[in-house]
């Protein structure tokens, strides 16, 4: 099987995308990084998910860019929305502060830099442009972007970045991982959670919560 290189977060939609690289015949090695998010329940969550998953290798690796790239996610300092309307999440000009400045280029750098170095050539990315918060590194001229540079970035060249989910509404990755057996009670999705617990009332509760109910999956997740 060719080996591929997924970037794996524990969230729902990385998690889909380590399914959508197994099931394509990939050979799959799981990049997770501690890049200063406050919280380790995610790093928990894709623990548990590559455990499952049966992945080739998971790395969990240190890169913090909390000095550099102040978030929501990465200082205290900066609150978290909450209760936002769906409407206004990933409305056009949205880019919340939960967004941390340049994250997927350099989640992204780290897994070529794998690649390269296991011969694989193929890269998988849970990004998505419909569903998410407005992230500017979410975007397709993104991923097209990386592809590109990625081609001269390195000696081997012929790299690919997949992000199957860019153009899938919440409830479509649901289903799609539904389908092929995903436990999203192993994921962890929400920007503010309370101990082990979901929040409920950030932007990415309020999408997956609205994703499973219009998938009519049941939500298996553990609000406070």
């Amino acid at each position: 099987m060719p080996a591929a290189v997924v970037l794996l977060s524990g969230g729902l939609d990385s998690t889909t995308v380590l399914a959508v690289a197994r099931d394509r015949g990939f050979d799959c090695h799981a990049l997770t990084v501690r890049y200063g998010q406050l919280h380790a329940v995610e790093l928990d969550a894709a623990r548990r998910v590559a455990a499952r998953a049966g992945v080739r290798a998971h790395r969990v690796i240190d890169l913090d860019l909390s000095a550099l790239a102040p978030s929501a996610l990465t200082s205290r300092a900066i609150a978290v929305p909450k209760d936002r309307p769906l409407a206004d999440i990933g409305a056009p000009g949205d880019v919340p502060a939960t967004y941390v400045p340049a994250r997927n280029t350099v989640l992204l750098a780290l897994a070529l830099a794998w690649a390269e170095s296991i011969g694989a050539h193929d890269l998988f990315v849970g990004v998505n442009v419909l569903d998410a918060s407005g992230y500017p590194d979410c975007r397709p001229e993104f991923v097209r972007a990386f592809e590109a540079l990625a081609q001269v970035a390195t000696r081997a060249g012929g790299f690919r970045v997949h992000a199957p989910l860019i153009e899938l509404t919440k409830a479509q990755i649901i289903a799609l991982g539904t389908r092929l057996g995903v436990d999203y009670a192993l994921t962890h999705s929400c920007y503010d959670p309370v101990g082990e617990a979901a929040c409920g009332r950030c932007d990415a509760c309020a999408l997956r919560r609205r994703g499973f109910a219009e998938a009519g999956v049941p939500d298996p997740t553990r609000y406070a």
